[in-house]
């Protein structure tokens, strides 16, 4: 795990300036400077690091697509657009307020014209392309990172991806998850030095695949090595609104192998991963600690807008609200806070709580020996405290 050993690594690796990421990817920068003598036996460099990480996390992002028509674009959206007026203060605040406000980008950020994926019927196409502005107003929204590895990311080909990873370049948003040097893994610093690592996975063209764990587990413990804190995500499992499941099995959708996600998550976890979160059906789906570490197996539809279906858990989503160790990133609180996507599909804080009640009761279906408890203000509770946690690593 990302922990006193995971560390302990690190700081000798950088020492012998021999730090490496995953083959085929540049070597990401030496660690920070480490403060404070070596503790007799523990043999590591002590550095001051905050009490907690925060980490924000949302599902599926497209905002608007003007492909083939630009009617399907928000006209609210424009370049300096004051957000708070859009998704209201209180979520502007949440999504502001993480050290690590994660999405994932479905579809590209693309100005350009180039090859698509085919598309029998044009007006019915699920083939997305926003402006590459939307990146400007993800940055301002307080997102850092983000996934491109899912199933539209590719929807104009190699010209979109490349535009979707410049965009976000500019932004400051690292990206994860198309299997080309560069583009695997990312690496976040935070204000604090500490180094996030982010690793996504899909079983789609171009992605790093989910149904391939034993990649995915060399990939995350090159991250571990490097990184005080790993996040992974994944877009799998079945696509719809029946889909609610974690069936702890292969799941099988359009004929297309979508992953055994259950499985997957918790391969990555015993390989170093600190978070893992899950995207793809498009609802939201149970949440799971294992080894002390958090499990969103979706996070459902976060502001989606055009060919999406925004009916029933479709429309609504919740958005995780975590706090981790940032000595070796097992859990110490979460939360989840419930939106509802309204009108051009735009996110707002909603009341009544629908995300955080579907994720309860999925939870208790599909975890039946899990211990975890959802109080009505979203706090998830029931799993180990910080100091047991702590010792146990």
């Amino acid at each position: 795990m990302t922990s006193i050993k995971g560390n302990l690594a690190a700081g000798f690796i950088a020492a012998a300036g021999l730090l490496g990421g995953c083959a085929g990817d540049p070597a990401p920068a030496t660690l920070p400077e480490q403060t404070a003598a070596i503790p007799p036996g523990w043999g590591m460099v002590e550095r001051p690091l905050p009490p907690t990480v925060r980490l924000v996390g949302v599902g599926d992002i497209m905002m608007g697509s003007d492909f083939p028509e630009p009617d399907r674009l928000n006209p609210e959206l424009v370049p300096g657009v004051d957000l708070a007026a859009i998704i209201g203060g209180d979520l502007l605040e949440l999504l502001r307020g993480g050290d690590i406000t994660f999405g994932n980008m479905e579809g590209s950020l693309f100005d350009g014209e180039s090859e698509h994926k085919p598309c029998r019927n044009p007006k019915r196409c699920y083939v997305f392309r926003s402006p590459e502005f939307h990146a400007e107003l993800l940055r301002d929204m307080g997102f850092n990172a983000m996934s491109i590895a899912n199933n539209h990311s590719g929807d104009f080909r190699e010209a979109g991806r490349a535009a979707t990873m410049a965009a976000l370049a500019r932004n400051g948003i690292v990206y994860a998850g198309i299997d080309e040097p560069g583009a695997r893994t990312g690496t976040l610093v935070l204000d604090s030095g500490i180094r996030v690592g982010l690793a996504a996975f899909a079983p789609n063209w171009g992605t790093l695949g989910i149904n391939d764990h034993g990649r995915a587990q060399e990939i995350v413990r090159g991250l571990d090595v490097g990184h005080d804190i790993v996040v992974v995500s994944f877009h799998g499992g079945a696509e719809g609104a029946a889909m609610t499941r974690v069936p702890r099995e292969m799941e099988i959708f359009v004929g297309e192998q979508r992953g055994d996600v259950y499985r997957f998550a918790h391969d990555v976890i015993d390989a170093g991963a600190d978070v893992v979160l899950g995207h793809g059906p498009h609802v939201p789906r149970a949440v799971e600690v294992y080894r002390d570490r958090f499990i969103a197996y979706s996070l459902g539809n976060f502001w989606t807008y055009g060919r999406f279906n925004l009916r029933g858990l479709a429309g609504v989503a919740p958005v995780v609200d975590l706090e981790v160790s940032p000595h070796d990133g097992h859990l110490m609180s979460a939360r989840i806070h419930s939106i509802r996507q309204e009108g051009w599909g735009v996110p707002q804080i909603d009341p009544s709580g629908a995300a955080l009640r579907a994720v309860a009761q999925l939870t208790a279906l599909d975890f039946p020996e899990s211990t975890l408890r959802f109080d009505e203000d979203g706090r998830i509770t029931g799993f180990p405290g910080p100091l047991v946690g702590w010792l146990a690593y």
